[in-house]
């Protein structure tokens, strides 16, 4: 079961790819829920620092609620089910989850991060699921992750429906230059309640 797969993998590798994660349908029906008048331009930062920065990141998103329509209440129960299991069986204390949409229009990137705000720690584990309907190699928008040596451990194609999870502090990574429309969602298991 690739549940058990990728708590194996966590624990082991501290990282796991589940293809085929979310369906066709799933896929274009989350996409449905997201009216593209919601989406704005990616910041960085946190709070009073928060700024734009198009040399860093140039995605466009918009955060996930609930209220948005049933297929994001079945994305977002789909991933406390994970939440919970991580907390079972790696007592992980995870508390909450945040996520959003991101679209990447033609050449954009987001430069090495790690995905945690400087002093916070409160993301644990990292979620991104690709919704690319019929990606090739050489359409661009790879997720390159490095180890915190700063060694590149592997590029992974964003193919329709496939997930990495991995651990938030461990793996600086980024997003390459896309060469078409990059689709995605990000989440984020938290050691905190978001208030």
């Amino acid at each position: 079961m690739s549940l058990n797969n990728l708590i194996d993998s966590l624990a082991t590798n501290g990282w796991y790819v589940w293809d085929d994660f979310v369906t066709p349908e799933q896929r274009q029906a989350i996409k449905d829920c997201i009216p593209d008048i919601a989406l704005k331009d990616a910041r960085i930062g946190n709070k009073a620092s928060l700024q734009g920065n198009k040399t860093i990141r140039g995605d466009q998103t918009v955060w996930l609620e609930p209220e948005m329509g049933v297929p994001i209440t079945q994305y977002m129960d789909k991933m406390d089910t994970i939440r919970e299991e991580l907390n079972r069986q790696c007592y992980m204390g995870l508390r909450d989850f945040e996520t959003h949409f991101c679209r990447y229009p033609n050449g954009a990137f987001y430069k090495k991060h790690i995905d945690n705000f400087q002093g916070q720690g409160i993301r644990k584990v990292t979620t991104v699921i690709y919704l690319n309907e019929e990606w090739q190699s050489g359409d661009g928008g790879e997720l390159v992750v490095y180890d915190l040596q700063d060694q590149e451990l592997f590029r992974l194609e964003p193919l329709a429906g496939r997930m990495i999870v991995f651990m938030s502090e461990n793996f600086p990574h980024e997003v390459l230059p896309t060469q078409k429309k990059r689709e995605s969602i990000a989440g984020w298991f938290l050691t905190e309640k978001i208030l």
